[in-house]
């Protein structure tokens, strides 16, 4: 007996001491973009009817289709008149450069509230169906003109089905923890009071998470919503249209939902963001300040660490979640402004062996490596 509880203890120390080392490995606080020093233009972003500014980048998970497993999906939020919140176009581009029209959304064949603006949400689920959000505008992207929507697409780009309602408004920014037939949804809302504010900080910003059900080959059904954050600074804003709480990321180890905190110049985390059933107010921060410049996109590295495209500057600044500590930033926009790079970036997704990232200034989407 005191054998086996030797041997258990043995064990159970050597558990301990591979999770010390690999907590000790990332506070070490190296870095994954630190030695990323050249920007390629994979391809344009702009499809055939002209829409520009493109927002949200999503990896396709397998080929079904349309769909090409390992490509990416990506949201004009623009139309051809440059107007913010009239764009109806999602592409598909390989890392090769190959591009392709996904789909395009016809305005008056959708029931979202507001119209058709697609934003930065944007997945791409392994049952094959694309989720992507809607932040409408009127008077030529002068006007925010409802609470949008969620629509969702099927492998061939075709609407299937929209969500709105369900603490959707504003859905400004998504990211899916996907379990085939389940799957959750984390939507970044800016919507909240924003309007009626003109312009003034209203701390109304949510995250929301809805839980879909996919039966085999139907479209997804929405059968909960939960707010799991609020209380993020939000206002409207005549250059961005709307600024609030944007990129959203989820790690899978630690059970942390990663948010944006645009306003507020910090990335905050959610604990316990897929079993929660109330709100965790702002959360916790992790990193504030610093290099942080109006964070909007945000993506996890290989290491787990947090990557942040800033919307006022064109630097994606990487953070250590579990340090806190800002590890490197690297300037991938210096156009525009100003600032430099200010308005250039937006969504982006980490590889193993770089960073790719949509750039606003040149309608481009560009690989750091």
């Amino acid at each position: 007996m005191k054998h086996h509880q030797s041997l258990s203890l043995q064990a159970g120390g050597l558990a301990l001491m591979i999770v010390t080392m690999a907590t000790a490995a990332r506070a070490a606080d190296k870095s994954f973009i630190g030695n990323l020093n050249n920007v390629s233009t994979v391809s344009t972003t702009v499809p055939s009817n002209g829409d520009v500014n493109p927002y949200g980048v999503a990896r396709v998970p397998r080929t079904t289709g349309s769909l090409v497993a390992g490509r990416f999906l990506i949201s004009n939020f623009n139309n051809g008149g440059n107007f913010q919140g009239t764009g109806t176009t999602i592409v598909q581009i390989a890392p090769d450069g190959t591009f392709s029209l996904f789909a395009q959304i016809d305005p008056s064949k959708v029931s979202c509230p507001g119209g058709i603006g697609l934003t930065t949400a944007l997945v791409a689920l392994r049952s094959g169906f694309v989720v992507v959000g809607s932040l409408p505008t009127t008077n030529n992207g002068a006007v925010l003109s409802g609470a949008g929507c969620l629509i969702v697409l099927d492998s061939n780009g075709n609407v299937v089905e929209t969500f709105s309602g369900h603490h959707i408004n504003g859905p400004w920014d998504m990211t899916a923890v996907d379990g085939g037939l389940l799957a959750a949804l984390f939507v970044t809302n800016v919507l909240n009071g924003t309007v009626d504010a003109g312009g003034s900080v209203v701390n109304g910003g949510t995250v929301v998470r809805l839980l879909l059900f996919t039966p085999n080959g139907r479209p997804p059904q929405l059968f909960d919503s939960t707010v799991v954050a609020s209380g993020f600074p939000e206002r409207t804003d005549p250059a961005a249209l709307v600024i609030g709480p944007t990129g959203v990321v989820f790690d899978d180890e630690t059970g942390k939902l990663y948010v944006a905190d645009s306003l507020d110049n910090r990335i905050a985390a959610i604990p316990d963001a897929l079993f929660r059933w109330r709100s965790a107010g702002t959360g916790f921060t992790v990193s504030q300040g610093g290099a942080l410049n109006d964070p909007l996109g945000l993506a996890t590295a290989p290491d787990h660490h947090l990557l942040a495209a800033n919307g006022d500057d064109g630097n994606i600044v990487e953070v250590n979640p579990f340090t806190g500590k800002q590890v490197a930033v690297k300037l991938v926009d210096n156009t525009g402004g100003p600032p430099p790079g200010a308005g250039a970036l937006f969504g982006l997704i980490a590889a193993s062996d770089g960073v790719y990232f949509v750039d606003d200034a040149s309608n481009t989407f560009n690989f750091l490596h």
